[in-house]
């Protein structure tokens, strides 16, 4: 099976306050697009993600993790934006599609394990769960009905489907259809009923981001990491600090360029993930790695943190030296930084101080840096 996911981010989503679209509110630092995402990015069996969003927010999507994804721009209605996602997906040729909402960060792998497994069998499948409450009707604040459960189910996503036949539903059908269930049906298609779960919250109150933040609390796994190294100066016009080129009177001796800053970043990740340090992934005795840009170095770190399942939330590097001034550099740095990394620029700290003329440090005989980074496993 060649499994691709459509996300459908479009809606405006005002009803839970915050100001946002629910799917750009924060959730536990991140916003709740990035969490959705992250169900499928750490999903071995997904290829692509058709990424649905409303025309205005092109910009903000640059903040997400790009990881398999694709964008594209939504429609009038839901059904438009699926099918958006459905043909943007068209030159990747997926033999199946999960489709799912934006507003749904917490499913449990459990759920999307169960749809892909129906898909081997089925042309369609959908998580669901029993109504178990009693359903009135009422006009007004008075009861004039009851209606029977049996037989009742609360649908959830993602929900699942060959692609060509869904792709065909969706171009063939009304565009003001509220769910690709219904348009299934409607084209002949048989969806399998799979296990839901209650935890598959869908957001969409206030009190849905206080529930879904208590959730996320209990389940996921936070890591923090120090780095910390040392480079003594040399011969050279210039020194490497945070991804940027910064003007001096000498160099910064080291087998790689000698970026203090991104190396103490680099062994801060590899902390958290407690796997060793730059030194025993890319040894010094390594005649490859001379000379080097120490971007290769965070690369490897930041993928081995994504491979893990891991979320990158905060780092914050401090450089200790006498010279050169940091200050006017910083913003830079902060950029570059948050450029390889993946992160917003409010999310990478870059600052310095000096050691008060003691030490290597305040004799001018180097650069210090330490750094911390923080990871989120959901």
């Amino acid at each position: 099976m060649q499994i691709a996911v459509v996300i459908v981010a479009a809606g405006r989503g005002l009803r839970a306050g915050g100001g946002l679209p629910k799917q750009w509110r924060l959730l536990n630092g991140q916003p709740v697009l990035a969490h959705t995402l992250a169900l499928f990015q750490r999903d071995d069996r997904i290829g692509q993600i058709a990424l649905v969003t409303h025309p205005d927010e092109a910009q903000r999507c640059g903040s997400l993790p790009q990881d398999k994804l694709i964008h594209t721009i939504g429609g009038a209605t839901r059904s438009e934006s699926v099918l958006a996602g459905l043909r943007a997906l068209a030159p990747h040729a997926p033999s199946h599609v999960l489709i799912h909402d934006a507003a749904r960060p917490l499913t449990p792998q459990a759920v999307i394990d169960g749809v892909i497994a129906a898909l081997q069998t089925h042309a369609g499948a959908a998580p669901a769960l029993p109504v178990t409450d009693a359903l009135w009707r009422g006009a007004g604040d008075i009861v004039t009905q009851i209606v029977p459960r049996d037989g009742l189910l609360r649908a959830q996503t993602p929900q699942g489907f060959a692609y060509r036949a869904i792709l065909q539903a969706h171009e063939t059908a009304p565009s003001d259809a509220a769910d690709d269930v219904a348009l299934a049906l409607r084209a002949g298609i048989e969806v399998a009923i799979t296990p839901g779960d209650e935890r598959n919250l869908k957001l969409t109150t206030a009190a849905d981001f206080t529930r879904a933040a208590k959730q996320l609390e209990d389940t996921m796994d936070i890591r923090t990491g120090n780095g910390f190294d040392v480079h003594a100066f040399g011969p050279g016009q210039s020194v490497w600090l945070c991804g940027v080129e910064v003007p001096h009177s000498h160099g910064l001796v080291g087998h790689s360029d000698a970026d203090v800053g991104m190396h103490a970043v680099t062994d801060a990740i590899y902390g958290a993930l407690a796997a060793g340090d730059i030194g025993q992934h890319f040894p010094p005795s390594d005649p490859q790695w001379k000379g080097a840009a120490s971007r290769i170095f965070l690369d490897h770190a930041c993928a081995m943190a994504r491979d893990q399942g891991f979320t990158m939330t905060h780092v914050d590097c401090t450089l200790i030296c006498e010279q050169p001034k940091i200050g006017p550099h910083a913003p830079a740095m902060r950029a570059a930084m948050a450029a390889i990394m993946g992160l917003e620029e409010t999310r990478v700290s870059v600052k310095a101080t000096t050691s008060e003329r003691l030490g290597f440090t305040g004799r001018s005989e180097g650069i210090a840096a330490i750094a911390t980074a923080t990871l989120v496993k959901a």
